[in-house]
């Protein structure tokens, strides 16, 4: 993910993704959307991926992912 360093959008909705949501994806600095939603993830949204939110500017903007029964997320914006 450290070749990615100017990713903007990563959208993998539907995926059939299944684990935890790995906290190298908080090193996608200019990050602004990140959509997990509709897979099968499970676990915490790592904190290296919630500051994304509120450093930088807080460039990460929206944020989903499935957390009303597989994933804890206090910095989502919305939740599936």
């Amino acid at each position: 993910l450290q070749h990615l360093a100017d990713l903007e959008f990563l959208w993998l909705y539907d995926n059939q993704l299944t684990g935890t949501i790995p906290a190298e994806l908080g090193a996608l600095s200019s990050l602004q959307t990140l959509n997990l939603s509709s897979n099968n993830l499970s676990g915490s949204m790592p904190s290296d991926v919630c500051n994304l939110r509120t450093t930088n500017g807080g460039l990460l903007f929206f944020l989903v992912v499935d957390c009303k029964s597989e994933v804890a997320c206090s910095c989502c914006t919305a939740c599936f």
